[in-house]
């Protein structure tokens, strides 16, 4: 520890800490523009600056570090007269329209204007002025407002690994933007409008809706892929106005990506709003009563459930009850996944996104994780740039941002490697603490299984591999695969489908439906509840319900870690919880289920998964794997990612327009010249 003075308090802090960490560190606030602990320091904005005894001129506190003995003021006249200086050379250029800029009321430039600008001004008859730049659907552009502080730039080449932006020219010329006429690409480029701390680059679905005073804020999760990133959810009235990021260094850190962001319009468009029969809205007494008759005599095969892997435990498990209270086991989800679900370590990330930071060597095999899990990409990356670390692939090549060795396209290649045959085999042998990630589009293979036991092999060949492995995980794409899985919920063959009498299907949306339509029987029964409208002419039944912001639901993501979401919305016309309908059936049908309230559920479902008593928190669970590989048994076919495009993953993504213009904007980038 080094002994420094701050305004004449002794402090003690670590080696290798800036003066302006130093000064947090007791509490003092150094106003700030450039400078983001997640970015590479610049000390391009001059805001920092504190005084240092001997120093002959103020010194810029982000980028200076501490010397034993150092003595630091921030208060002195010298000090405060600089940042004077800069805020009005920063103002020089910035316009004045406050009044219309959606930064308003969060703007750091504001704050610290008020906090540490000086009480007069001068007015200078030219201000530059700069052209707008178009970088997509998502980020709106004023950058006449610039201060250059480059945070959007350094965001794009150390985070998201896109070098779309940068600065051009030199002196009062100086502009940030695209160095040619482009799009800004990248499934993380929202977070930009987060970092800008003037109103240069902010939203475009959200420009000249409110203000930040008018919203109220509803903490929760999201549920648009398999990692419950953390998000702040601000609405106003009965309307959800923009979706932030919240810090949680587990998970997300601070940042989301743009399907979590933006794909929020899509919660209120295309929406079921009424209880309908054949397509004629009917009240939900008559339509409860219509699938009574149904239930009627029926029992066992007669009997499917199909609920989506998305959808909360609440609704899985009081679904789960429902179903078998009618005599019938065959309840689950479409999504045919080969897995052992007798060990949860057989279907987990098991290596947690955080301790990838503890990690030497990454193999991937038949994933993407740039787009299937954008902020475990995020955390690869960052650990690729810490050194120490490689990335090997087999499957399909990859973009992801940073330096990946392909190693092949499928099975041959593992099969090589679980032989010691392959050059990636001195690698494994060399790591100590390797990362298997196994993509859930390899799950829906043949030979699934014998690639899991493959991979087990291949993690024992390293340094410090035992019996006991858990170096391979499955990186889902469904928010609540692992929930599912957990509560005993398994695939539907499509056998069991073409035999149901009364198909019941809970948050299936119309793609999966279409997958299925051609092998239910004629004489089937199909009930369809849902959040939106689907276009099957099969179902006989439509049964509104709400999404997981309005409503509070329990997921669990892909690395085991449950989470609560919380309501933030009143649900749109008639629409009811999905296990208040199963209830009311319930009720008419046989009165099975018991639980009369959500917190009743609450206990129901903490008796089925006692890992929910710890909310946010890991269950460790090790396993032993077998040993033995038919090698004889893997298809040597090429490994695909699962998802074709990101921004339409589900049914909020599909019915949300601000999602179908960054999927045409993906295509568009995407072709070739």
């Amino acid at each position: 520890m080094l002994k420094i003075y701050i305004n004449s308090i002794e402090v003690l802090v670590k080696p290798n800490t800036t003066v302006l960490e130093a000064c947090e560190t007791i509490g003092i606030e150094i106003p700030r523009f450039c400078y983001h602990e997640r970015l590479s320091i610049a000390g391009n904005c001059r805001m920092c600056l504190v005084e240092i005894e001997k120093s002959p001129k103020p010194v810029v506190s982000c980028a200076m570090p501490i010397m034993n003995g150092m003595k630091i003021f921030t208060d002195t006249p010298l000090v405060k007269k600089s940042r004077e200086a800069v805020l009005e050379f920063l103002l020089l250029n910035h316009p004045l329209d406050c009044p219309i800029c959606d930064q308003g009321g969060e703007c750091d430039l504001q704050d610290q204007t008020i906090m540490f600008g000086s009480d007069r001004s001068r007015f200078y008859d030219f201000k530059r002025g700069v052209e707008d730049k178009n970088l997509g659907p998502l980020i709106k552009t004023i950058m006449t407002r610039c201060i250059h502080c480059t945070r959007c730039v350094r965001f794009s080449i150390e985070i998201a690994g896109v070098e779309d932006l940068g600065t051009t020219a030199r002196g009062t010329h100086t502009e940030i933007g695209t160095y040619i006429e482009k799009v800004f690409q990248s499934e993380l480029s929202g977070n930009v409008i987060d970092l800008c701390p003037v109103g240069a680059l902010t939203s475009k679905p959200y420009a000249f809706t409110s203000r930040p005073w008018e919203l109220k804020t509803v903490e929760t999760i999201d549920a648009s892929d398999a990692i419950g990133s953390n998000i702040r959810v601000d609405f106003k009235e009965n309307e959800i106005m923009r979706i932030l990021p919240r810090l949680n260094e587990d998970i997300n850190e601070e940042w989301i990506s743009n399907k979590t962001r933006f794909s929020y319009d899509g919660i209120k468009n295309q929406r079921l709003l009424t209880p309908s029969i054949k397509g004629v809205p009917y009240d939900w007494e008559d339509s409860l009563y219509k699938i009574m008759k149904s239930f009627k005599n029926r029992g066992g095969n007669d009997i499917v459930g199909i609920c989506h892997s998305s959808t909360d435990l609440e609704t899985q498990v009081s679904f789960k009850d429902f179903i078998n209270s009618l005599g019938s086991e065959s309840v689950g989800f479409i999504n045919k996944l080969g897995i052992n679900t007798d060990f949860p370590t057989a279907y987990r990330l098991n290596s947690s996104i955080a301790s990838i930071a503890n990690s030497d060597l990454c193999l991937l095999v038949g994933v993407d994780p740039r787009y299937e899990g954008s902020l475990l990409n995020v955390r690869l990356r960052k650990r690729f740039f810490e050194g120490g670390f490689s990335v090997s692939s087999v499957g399909s090549a990859l973009n992801l941002t940073y330096p990946v060795d392909h190693l092949g396209l499928g099975g041959n290649t593992l099969t090589q490697i679980s032989k010691g045959k392959h050059k990636f085999c001195s690698k494994l042998k060399e790591a100590k603490n390797p990362i298997i990630i196994l993509g859930s589009g390899v799950l829906k293979r043949d030979d699934s299984l014998n690639i899991q036991h493959m991979l087990n092999n291949i993690g024992k060949q390293s340094a410090t591999a035992s019996t006991v492995n858990s170096s391979l995980g499955i990186l889902h794409t469904q928010a609540n695969q692992v929930g599912s899985l957990d509560l005993g919920l398994c695939s539907i063959t499509l056998e069991q489908i073409s035999k149901a009498k009364v198909l019941y299907l809970v948050g299936v949306d119309d793609q999966d439906i279409n997958k299925i339509s051609k092998h239910i029987s004629s004489d089937c029964f199909v009930i369809y509840q849902g959040t939106h409208k689907i276009s099957s002419t099969k179902v006989d039944v439509f049964l509104p319900t709400l999404t997981f912001t309005e409503k509070v639901g329990t997921f669990v993501n892909t690395e085991g870690r449950p989470q609560k979401a919380l309501k933030v919305l009143k649900g749109p016309g008639l629409a009811k919880e999905d296990w208040q309908i199963f209830r009311a059936l319930s009720e008419i049908v046989n009165d099975s289920l018991n639980y009369t309230h959500l917190d009743h559920l609450g206990t129901r479902l903490l008796s089925v998964l006692p890992i929910l008593s710890s909310i946010g928190h890991i269950e460790d669970t090790l396993v032993r794997f077998k040993d033995k590989v038919s090698h004889s048994n893997i298809l040597f076919t090429k490994f695909n990612p699962l998802i074709k495009d990101f921004y339409l993953t589900d049914s909020i993504t599909r019915a949300s327009r601000i999602m179908a213009e960054c999927s045409v904007s993906l295509r568009k980038e995407s072709k070739p010249f």
